[in-house]
């Protein structure tokens, strides 16, 4: 078994590790775009464009599914993406989780690019499946970049930023961009008040890598030997994790095939693979 992932950068990470604890023995392939990112900003063309490229690059692997790890790519180019790669390679986009989020009652935030929060799909979206609950939008602006970048004050900056935003009466949040993943327990820590009922946090790797499963008639199965090979392609070109994704826990477990590390936890006692991971902490 063989599922590609893609994104403009390690947003992808969140699912693609969901997916090595669903399916060890699965082989991953991991497309970005570092030299075309941030797509957000892109016209709606740029985007497709450029997520086609990413695309090409890992249905070149001929994988049996691609999961778009992207909301701005599943905004904006999923149609182009099914029409040039389905029925021979099944895509899945990726959704916020407002539904669900709405279902458990509100309030209800839903942090987001900028470009997002307020756009046509994310008000389409609120009017569908929000009705009853209030539903408040908080543009993120500099999250993505400063998670790209692993840029740990940035990150700090810009969470406290939009939690700031964040009424404080909020059940729920949703997590409307695939990098905020990869800070969710931050995040978390910045809105959860005290004497409060526990926050609970809507991402969406868990059901965009269940329903990769899904739609090739395959199973979960977290005992399978961890036998499956990562593949990662950098703007077209192979190449290695980056030391950005090697400081999150998700690209860890990714570049040692472990499945033992919680996402959002440190790892710091564990080598570093191929000396990169150490690198990035500096």
């Amino acid at each position: 078994m063989k599922i590609a992932l893609m994104d403009s950068g390690t947003g992808l990470l969140a699912a693609a590790a969901v997916m090595r604890r669903l399916r060890p023995d699965a082989d991953l392939v991991l497309s970005s775009d570092p030299d075309g990112m941030p797509w957000g900003p892109r016209t709606p063309d740029d985007v497709t464009a450029h997520a086609l490229a990413v695309a090409r690059s890992a249905a070149a692997h001929r994988p049996d599914a691609l999961i778009v790890a992207c909301n701005t790519a599943s905004v904006h180019a999923l149609p182009a993406l099914r029409a040039e790669l389905e029925p021979r390679v099944p895509v899945i986009g990726t959704v916020p989780a407002i539904k669900p989020a709405a279902a458990g009652g509100g309030p209800v935030a839903i942090w987001a690019t900028p470009a997002t929060t307020g756009s046509p799909y994310q008000r389409d979206l609120i009017e569908r499946f929000g009705q009853g609950v209030e539903v408040t939008g908080v543009p993120c602006p500099g999250l993505a970049d400063a998670v790209q970048a692993a840029d740990e004050a940035a990150i700090d900056a810009a969470i406290a930023a939009a939690a700031q935003h964040t009424p404080r009466d909020v059940r729920s949040v949703v997590l409307g961009c695939t990098h905020y993943e990869l800070v969710a327990e931050r995040i978390r820590a910045a809105l959860q008040q005290p004497a409060a009922p526990a926050l609970v946090l809507h991402g969406s790797a868990e059901a965009v890598a269940a329903q990769a499963l899904r739609r090739i008639g395959a199973e979960p199965a977290p005992a399978a030997a961890p036998t499956g090979a990562l593949s990662v392609i950098l703007s077209g070109r192979p190449a290695g994790l980056p030391a950005e994704a090697l400081t999150f826990a998700e690209g860890r477990l990714l570049a040692r095939g472990r499945t033992d590390i919680a996402p959002g936890t440190p790892d710091e006692g564990a080598p570093a693979a191929d000396g990169v991971a150490a690198a990035a902490r500096r």
